[in-house]
Order: structure tokens, then C-alpha cells, then sequence
């Protein structure tokens, strides 16, 4: 039997920056830069950043332009849809500091492209 070696980061949130050149809807559109940016702050002065921590990155498109902005924390693989610095707040004091899911935020399961 074999175990799996510990994960190098507790929890991996990727956030959609994805912008479409052809004009259509995108999580670019609606803040996701300045809510990664905010989140990326969040974490590191609530000191959470960094191996066996939370690593907050930068990602393309998840293909879930339908919720967006959207943002997803592995390795639970909960999505969230969040409209403004309270939810990305709240994400990061309830599920990156205390690993409680904000369900509120959760990105509905049928949303896709």
C-alpha cells in the first residue's frame, strides 16, 4: 500500500483572468484581476502564503465564462463565482484560514461556457 506524499501547498486557488479577444463575456470583464490581487494580499498578511500553505495563482481560461469571475481552491476542487472584495474577503478568512466552504459563493454545479 502506498501513501501519497503530502501536498506542497495546503490549498491552491486559481483564478480566472481569461480575457476574450472577440468581445465576448470573460472574468476579466468583471474584476478578476483586482480580485486576485486582493486575495493574493489577503493571504500573505494573514501569513498564509507559501509552501504547506495557500498559493494563489493566475490562471486562463477554467471554462466557466457562465458563473464568472469565477475562482477555484484545490485540491477540494470548490468552485466560487464572487462579485466584490466582501466575497474574496470572506474566502479567505472561512475557507483559506478556517477550511470551511462559503457556500453562499458557490459557483452552481450546471454553469459552464
Amino acid at each position: 500500500m502506498s501513501t501519497s506524499p503530502p501536498s506542497y501547498y495546503q490549498r491552491h486557488v486559481f483564478f480566472c483572468l481569461n480575457e476574450r479577444a472577440s468581445g465576448e463575456d470573460c472574468c476579466a470583464q468583471h474584476g478578476a484581476q483586482k480580485a486576485f490581487d486582493r486575495c493574493k494580499a489577503k493571504v500573505k498578511a494573514a501569513g498564509l502564503a507559501g509552501p504547506g500553505q495557500v498559493r494563489v495563482n493566475k490562471a486562463g481560461c477554467l471554462d466557466r465564462c457562465a458563473a464568472g469571475p469565477v475562482a477555484v481552491v484545490y485540491p477540494e476542487a470548490v468552485w466560487y463565482s464572487y462579485v466584490d472584495e466582501d466575497d474574496i474577503d470572506e474566502i479567505v478568512e472561512s475557507h483559506l484560514k478556517h477550511g470551511k466552504v462559503v457556500e453562499r459563493l458557490l459557483t452552481p454545479p450546471h454553469l459552464g461556457r
